[in-house]
């Protein structure tokens, strides 16, 4: 389930994960420790995810600027 912490996630790669992890969370089944852990990759998923969406944001919000400015 996990990808390798030492790779960059884009954002779709981020966000699949976390949906598996929202999947497994909300079936249950698993221990106190796992739920845990699991929450905190999720966590740090959503942050990835937030991450990649300002930045798009930020390029949508330049592109549209320098257009007006042209």
């Amino acid at each position: 389930m996990a990808q390798d912490t030492t790779e960059p996630l884009n954002y779709e790669q981020a966000r699949a994960e976390l949906a598996t992890i929202v999947e497994r969370l909300e079936a249950g089944g698993t221990s106190l420790e796992e739920s845990l852990a699991l929450w905190e990759r999720g966590e740090r998923l959503a942050d990835i995810c937030q991450r990649w969406l300002d930045g798009a944001r930020e390029r949508i919000d330049a592109a549209r600027q320098a257009r007006t400015e042209s």
